[in-house]
């Protein structure tokens, strides 16, 4: 009998001692349960991981690879079975040197709070803090649109999905920041017509085509951009900022009302009561200790722009 099914006889006579066990006491059944819960949510968040990285390719190998070892013992195919079984037995120590920089990384974020996101740790404080500074960021880009009277309109989603929204348009999926959100209005290029879709903290799409609000109430003056953003927020609990291209002018339009000519502080204001302290709660966020940080951060990103514009 060669080593393989060694292994696999050695391995169900644990499983049937096991099951006696459990039989005999009842109460290692319920940790035999969290034993598995544990187990599955590791392996699902290590796959999870493993499916943006190289490794997933060698992963299906590595299955593939146990599988015909299996199929070979059990048909008794005694050479394949025996080269297979004497690379797996190797191959270990083959995969340890290829991916040695993938388990280093590994080993050094367990002593770094990166390990506590692998397993969803601390996850809702690090989406509060990421909302926030993608609301200044958003503020930014649009007093700079604002500043330079280019038209713009942002739709942030919240809890109603806007995926047939974003069908209609061209993804994105990038990171927020101001020096995108201000590019992708620029007139005469490809992307600029339509509104932009900010959903789950990232640019998920541009020139979407929204809804048109038929509210006659609708100042004369406000043209087919403020008609999109009163639509959107009228059919969905999104929140649309519209830059008017005419007069500069930023206006959000929220629960199908229209909020006309904000200055950056009352629209800040407004996302931050609508995105962040209605979904996480409120919070002091002014003694946070990374408030400062963010700040001089959002502050320097105001000067990048500036500088690309002046050609500094």
């Amino acid at each position: 009998m060669d080593v393989f099914s060694m292994n696999i006889n050695g391995f169900w006579t644990r499983i049937t001692q096991y099951i006696v066990d459990i039989s005999k006491n009842p109460l290692k059944l319920i940790i035999l349960i969290l034993d598995i819960l544990i187990v599955s949510y590791i392996a699902y968040k290590f796959i999870k991981s493993a499916r943006t990285s190289r490794v997933w390719q060698l992963l299906k190998g590595i299955v593939l690879i146990i599988f015909i070892t299996i199929l070979s013992g059990i048909f008794e195919f005694r050479i394949l079975n025996w080269f297979l079984t004497i690379f797996m037995t190797y191959g270990v120590i083959a995969l340890m040197i290829i991916f040695q920089p993938e388990l280093r990384r590994m080993l050094e974020q367990l002593g770094t709070n990166k390990f506590t996101k692998f397993f969803g740790i601390g996850l809702e404080k690090s989406l509060e803090t990421k909302t926030k500074e993608d609301i200044y960021k958003i503020v930014i880009a649009a007093k700079e649109l604002s500043n330079n009277k280019i038209g713009g309109l942002i739709v942030l989603e919240r809890d109603i999905q806007l995926n047939d929204i974003m069908d209609s348009g061209v993804k994105i999926d990038a990171d927020v920041s101001p020096q995108l959100i201000v590019n992708l209005f620029v007139p005469k290029t490809p992307l600029h017509d339509g509104a932009i879709i900010i959903s789950k903290n990232k640019i998920s799409a541009a020139a979407c085509i929204l809804p048109l609000s038929d509210e006659k109430q609708i100042t004369n003056g406000l043209g087919t951009r403020h008609r999109a953003a009163m639509g959107i927020s009228r059919e969905t609990d999104a929140i649309a900022i519209v830059v008017s291209e005419e007069t500069g002018k930023i206006s959000i339009a929220k629960d199908g009302n229209l909020i006309l000519d904000l200055k950056e502080e009352a629209l800040k204001n407004i996302l931050i009561k609508n995105l962040v302290i209605k979904k996480f709660g409120n919070s002091k966020e002014n003694k946070r200790p990374h408030f400062k940080l963010m700040k001089n951060k959002i502050k320097n990103e105001k000067e990048n722009i500036k500088n690309k514009e002046t050609g500094n």
